[in-house]
């Protein structure tokens, strides 16, 4: 396990998320994700990392876009197209990876930029514990490039918590300074802002060594984030937040 992944990152950091009413709610976790470039996931395959097969840390694309095995650049492109945004440089997803052939991601991340550099979109991939998803494509007016205080909003249309209606909309941020990258989201409902999400991430270059490490030291990161879903859910249930309940899916779950 010592060779270097060229075309992948390791990103470890935290996530805060912070409810503001009717009951304050906040915690704190440690995470850890992947980035890599979507046009060049094939080159990640070795002993300890499988693409679209089980290994100790793997990728598989039917967990991503639209949920089929197929080229994520050229699915991802499709949709820039029709969006209209210029993103024709390099496609990097930021995810949490299967682990033994496990993982849940409740948000990954697409960042898509021009062939200068510049980000151009963020395609934020959402998932909730019933089975659904929902892409929401976001871009700055006219599709400029995206910079440190550009805010992306988008209308909620996927019923993410059961203590949260559908309705409202999401506030994302994104800033990068050199390995150090950092995405906030806000959420407001019909009566201002309820939810503020932080992540704070350090990229360094994926190894071997240092995936060893990781399954060594924290072998059920990926396993703990539904358990932490789960155990965040009771708190708010005790401390008699609304719950809305599970609702049905409004748009085709596989339209960006």
């Amino acid at each position: 396990m010592g060779a270097t992944m060229k075309t992948a990152q390791w990103l470890t950091g935290r996530v805060m998320h912070e409810r503001l009413r009717p009951a304050r709610h906040r915690f704190e976790y440690p995470v850890r994700y992947v980035r890599c470039d979507v046009a060049r996931l094939d080159a990640l395959r070795c002993a300890w990392f499988g693409i679209d097969r089980i290994r100790p840390l793997a990728l598989f694309r039917c967990d991503y876009g639209a949920r089929e095995h197929c080229d994520l650049d050229l699915w991802m492109r499709a949709c820039l197209a029709q969006s209209r945004i210029p993103a024709d440089g390099e496609i990097h997803l930021l995810t949490i990876p299967r682990v033994f052939g496990y993982a849940f991601n409740p948000v990954s991340f697409w960042f898509c930029h021009d062939r200068a550099g510049a980000l151009r979109a963020l395609y934020a991939d959402v998932r909730n514990t019933f089975g659904e998803h929902r892409g929401y494509m976001l871009s700055a007016q006219d599709h400029a490039p995206i910079v440190e205080d550009t805010v992306l909003v988008c209308r909620k249309t996927l019923h993410v918590s059961p203590f949260c209606d559908v309705a409202g909309d999401y506030a994302f941020r994104v800033r990068q300074r050199g390995d150090r990258l950092s995405i906030s989201i806000d959420y407001r409902d019909r009566d201002g802002l309820l939810l503020r999400t932080a992540i704070g991430l350090v990229a360094r270059p994926l190894t071997g060594a240092l995936a060893c490490r990781t399954l060594l030291c924290a072998p059920l990161f990926a396993a703990g984030v539904i358990a932490r879903i789960h155990w965040q859910a009771l708190r708010l249930w005790m401390k008699r937040v609304p719950f809305y309940g599970k609702h049905p899916p409004t748009r085709d779950e596989t339209g960006p």
